[in-house]
């Protein structure tokens, strides 16, 4: 359920009382304790509510009361954004997408982190620089996240497919075989409605084709060959019907429930879907029928966005000295464990990818953490609610059908010249 609060203007003071009767934090300090809020994304597992349960029991002068934010990014960010804007106090954690960094930084809506607090020598590499805007922490890792390829091995086993696809045209020639045998099963999905998940599966079909979206110097490059050959596999697959028509409708969770209900043979998708595909429960039509494999790309092995989410301080939240508190509970690498082990969420610990009990339970672990290593972030930018909008409007135009990749890509350059130039 998605709460729904009343915004309250204006910053927390200095000193004196909330009203839970905490101290309240200087603005840039972490001393203030009471109650706390944390706002982020509807909790589908059920893993949050346990982790706080959990907390509240031992803290119960600092209880966190968990708000419940839209399920699309898009519509996270955007109730995010007004928060911080009219310096609302009523968030006092915030989920952030790893690409909304630079955005809230510069924008003075969440609080710079101390480092030497957190156990980043720990973490991976790729996580870390997610956190960070100038060099300097304004969150704390807690999920990260890398696409993968979702298969139906029951389907290809029986065609005589011996492996998972590597590239594309694999990808179609594997599904031709199985679709012999099973004519009404759709061949491969991933997120293409028109949300944040099309900029994120847009990117990868042009990093995957060895194109950039936005190049080392920040400067946008979509207007060539290979970002026209990953936009072309998107917006062929569709015209074509190797990707279902339905396909351009789906998010993660209708996608999710299209592969569960055995209606594709390949998905694109984050590993929380490993768990929940698996269940035994009635719920998945394909437990123990899937296996896992690297993202294909057009001539060999693709590249992932960089997903995942940060855990941040908002400016204008009371008693941060307990947010920080319930952060380092929540991201600390025992209760990272508990939630892979509940959820198969993608954790930010090097170690427990590499450890032999986790990887029995989700052998997709190396390739999960190869596919994170090797992953591509999205455009870093402080415009990325704009930069992302721009991807969204040109890629769903071609997949569409309203525009050639040719024109959309074109029109997508200069709009990013123009967003990035700003």
């Amino acid at each position: 359920m998605i709460g729904t609060l009343a915004l309250v203007a204006g910053v927390a003071g200095c000193g004196g009382e909330d009203s839970g009767g905490g101290k309240q934090a200087q603005p840039g300090t972490f001393e203030g304790k009471g109650p706390i809020t944390w706002a982020t994304g509807k909790d589908t597992s059920g893993y949050i509510k346990s982790a706080l349960d959990k907390w509240n029991t031992d803290h119960p002068n600092e209880q966190v009361r968990l708000i419940e934010l839209p399920e699309a990014a898009d519509a996270q960010r955007q109730q995010l954004v007004q928060n911080a804007q009219t310096k609302s106090d009523a968030y006092t954690i915030v989920s952030t997408d790893v690409v909304w960094t630079a955005e809230f930084a510069a924008n003075g809506w969440i609080e710079q982190l101390p480092e030497n607090e957190l156990p980043l020598d720990k973490l991976l590499k790729p996580a870390i620089e997610t956190a960070k805007y100038f060099n300097k922490l304004y969150a704390a890792p807690w999920r990260t996240n890398g696409g993968l390829l979702f298969y139906r091995k029951d389907l290809l086993d029986a065609a005589g497919v011996t492996s998972a696809p590597t590239t594309w045209d694999e990808m179609k020639q594997a599904c031709q075989k199985v679709q012999a045998q099973n004519p009404g099963i759709g061949c491969y999905a991933g997120q293409l409605e028109k949300y944040e998940g099309l900029t994120v599966n847009f990117s990868e079909a042009v990093h995957s084709a060895g194109g950039v979206v936005v190049n080392d110097q920040g400067k946008p490059n979509v207007n060539t060959p290979e970002a026209k050959q990953g936009l072309d596999f998107l917006a062929q697959g569709l015209s074509s019907g190797v990707i279902p028509k339905d396909a351009i409708t789906y998010k993660e969770e209708e996608g999710r429930r299209a592969f569960q209900d055995g209606k594709l043979i390949f998905h694109r998708q984050w590993p929380y879907q490993y768990a929940l595909a698996n269940a035994t429960d009635g719920s998945s039509k394909v437990n123990g029928k899937f296996a896992v494999a690297p993202l294909p790309g057009s001539s060999g092995p693709g590249k992932s966005s960089l997903g995942g989410l940060n855990l941040a301080i908002s400016k204008f939240g009371k008693n941060k000295g307990s947010a920080l508190e319930f952060i380092k509970f929540i991201t600390s690498e025992a209760e990272e464990k508990v939630q892979l082990e509940k959820t198969s969420e993608a954790p930010v610990y090097t170690a427990l990818y590499d450890d032999p009990g986790l990887q029995q339970k989700f052998p997709y672990l190396p390739m999960l953490k190869a596919s994170v290593a090797n992953a591509v972030a999205r455009p870093r930018v402080v415009k990325y609610g704009d930069t992302t909008l721009a991807i969204q409007e040109e890629a769903y135009a071609a997949l569409t059908g309203k525009k050639s990749s040719d024109q959309a890509l074109k029109d997508l350059q200069s709009k990013l010249e123009s967003i990035i130039s700003k």
